[in-house]
């Protein structure tokens, strides 16, 4: 019964110790997510100004190119 439960005890304790790591890594990968999620942010707001301000950039407008 003793050996029984110290392998219980040290399970328990390996299984906490596997939630903390991954505990850890969710959050390191939650503050990159956010990151990336401000990084697109700021590239579509560059697009849409880029298409807002330039007249030239209509790709509806743009002609064929000789091969079509």
């Amino acid at each position: 019964m003793e050996n029984l439960i110290k392998k219980l005890e040290e399970q328990v304790i390996f299984l906490q110790h596997e939630v903390s790591q991954l505990s850890d890594e969710i959050y390191s990968q939650q503050k990159e997510i956010a990151i990336h999620k401000k990084e697109i942010n700021k590239l579509i707001s560059k697009m849409e100004s880029l298409i807002n301000n330039s007249n030239s950039f209509k790709p509806e407008e743009d002609p064929l190119p000789p091969h079509y």
